[in-house]
């Protein structure tokens, strides 16, 4: 049996490479593009994710400032959204207000923002305690505590969390 020529493996590796051709790096306003095409996201943490995939910290600012520029990228936008998803998952509005200030958004936008929601924060913690707890709520006083540690922890306000608990009407 005849061994086959050592010098043709490497000619058919170096054919196939030229075949596969590498894609070119993405700019940044692409890699920002990207980001945006899966969900919103604020100024600040769209800059922070281009940075940390290793796009300079000019370079990722310029790339937002554009898409911001183009309507691709609007705080106002991420703000309502991230109201709206979060109270929809049974926060209050003091967590949403501490999470929009996380994400660099002034005390105007989270004002502006927190206006846009129109349902009652009253009702949202009663659902939240009734699917915890029992359509009648907790009666004894550990499952109160209980309920009133986690409607505390989602973001609602003292007078909201006594209200609820103690069954008051609303307003």
């Amino acid at each position: 049996m005849e061994d086959p020529d050592p010098t043709a493996a490497p000619a058919q590796d170096a054919a196939a490479e030229g075949r596969r051709r590498r894609r070119p790096e993405p700019t940044p306003l692409q890699r920002a593009l990207s980001l945006l095409v899966r969900r919103e996201h604020s100024r600040k943490e769209l800059i922070g994710k281009l940075t940390a995939r290793g796009v300079d910290g000019e370079a990722a600012a310029a790339a937002v400032s554009r898409l911001a520029g183009e309507g691709w990228q609007d705080d106002a936008r991420f703000a309502e959204l991230l109201v709206r998803s979060r109270a929809g998952s049974g926060y209050g509005p003091r967590y949403i207000q501490l999470e929009l200030e996380t994400h660099g958004l002034d005390a105007a936008q989270v004002a502006a923002a927190m206006a846009t929601f129109e349902g009652d924060w009253r009702a949202l913690a009663q659902g939240l305690v009734a699917r915890r707890f029992g359509p009648d709520g907790p009666r004894e006083l550990t499952g109160q505590r209980k309920a009133a540690d986690l409607l505390m922890r989602r973001g609602f306000d003292g007078p909201t969390v006594r209200a609820v608990l103690r069954g008051q009407p609303d307003d």
